[in-house]
């Protein structure tokens, strides 16, 4: 199990609950803009937002932005130590940042004093882009050089005391990034930063980030996750949020189960199951919902479920932990089934 890190008002690793991630995709400075994003992303269930520091006017919008929020900020540091600096002042809860790509030794001690001082988390690491050549000349472009990239960053950092660390190492391949990972676990007790960076647009990036994420959280590896989308950073915590489901993290939910379409369906299922998903999207409580479609396999593929709908010869039947306990016309099936959905998540 890893160790626990805090960051904000909420704690990383050590068994606790994934927490998810995501980027604000407007510049820092907009600060109104921004703000408004992170409450956006917020009430879609992000648990830590980052925010990139590119120039001295995102540094300054730091504050601001602090006070507006509720959920913990991090900021993105390329480079310039002294924005790591400000960002700390101004009461960022994380940094993200490289200690090897920050210049002297004298810098990265500035940045590791102001860490300890302020109790700020910092999360380092490497992508597939930017291993050391040493490493890549030794290992070639493996798990391992990735691996240890990430590992030579934090070395420097506990050289100067900084201990509360979490640690990435992501690649665009989904291979590559769950392999280092598994040699990440094995090396290390930091928590994990889980992502395959670059995944890609919403359709692949996030085939991409399921497997490779939910390859990790069913081995027990990663404490927060980011779904790197070309898209909203909306679209990133729906995702991540379906992820954490489907590897049984979160249970806090209704799932909806819906069978393949065959021909055998005689009503529209494909239709009712979108609009009971719809539905029950945002309803916090553990439920099961099975809409399937011909009663030849319906009520007993679907035992486990609290209520469920399956169609056949004009009447849909519908069932209670396998049980049929109502049968209803093909023409109100839909409005009744949503009737009786109303009633059981009251």
């Amino acid at each position: 199990m890893s160790k626990v890190v805090k960051v904000g008002n909420r704690l990383l690793g050590g068994g606790n609950p994934v927490l998810i991630q995501s980027m604000v995709n407007v510049k820092t400075s907009k600060i109104p803009e921004v703000i408004s994003q992170i409450k956006e992303l917020e009430e879609v269930g992000c648990d830590i937002i980052r925010v990139s520091c590119k120039d001295g006017d995102d540094v300054k919008a730091i504050a601001k932005i602090k006070r507006e929020i509720s959920i913990p900020l991090v900021a993105d540091i390329h480079f310039n130590y002294k924005y790591a600096l400000g960002a700390i002042d101004g009461g960022v809860d994380k940094i993200r940042i490289n200690p090897g790509n920050i210049g002297s030794e004298q810098n990265v001690s500035e940045v590791a004093k102001a860490i300890k001082q302020n109790g700020v988390a910092v999360r380092v690491g490497s992508n597939s882009g930017s291993v050391e050549k040493e490493l890549l000349a030794k290992y070639g472009k493996s798990e391992i050089s990735l691996a240890e990239s990430a590992l030579k960053n934090v070395a420097i950092l506990e050289k100067y005391g900084v201990e509360d660390i979490v640690i990435s190492a992501k690649a665009s391949s989904v291979p590559l990034t769950v392999k280092t990972y598994r040699y990440l676990s094995q090396k290390t007790d930091y928590p994990l930063h889980v992502g395959v960076t670059e995944a890609g647009t919403d359709n692949m990036g996030t085939v991409k980030s399921s497997v490779g994420i939910g390859s990790l959280l069913l081995d027990g590896i990663g404490d927060t996750i980011r779904v790197s989308l070309t898209a909203h950073p909306k679209n990133e915590i729906i995702v991540a949020k379906r992820i954490l489901r489907s590897c049984g993290l979160d249970k806090n939910y209704v799932e909806v189960i819906s069978c393949p379409t065959c021909g055998r369906t005689e009503y529209d299922s494909i239709s009712l199951a979108n609009k009971v998903e719809q539905l029950t999207a945002n309803i916090k409580k553990p439920l099961k919902i099975a809409v399937m479609g011909c009663v030849v396999n319906g009520p007993g593929e679907a035992k486990d479920c609290d209520l469920g709908i399956a169609g056949g010869g004009g009447i849909c039947a519908f069932f209670k932990n396998g049980e049929i306990y109502k049968k209803v016309p093909f023409a109100v099936a839909e409005e009744e089934f949503i009737k009786e959905i109303e009633n059981l998540v009251k």
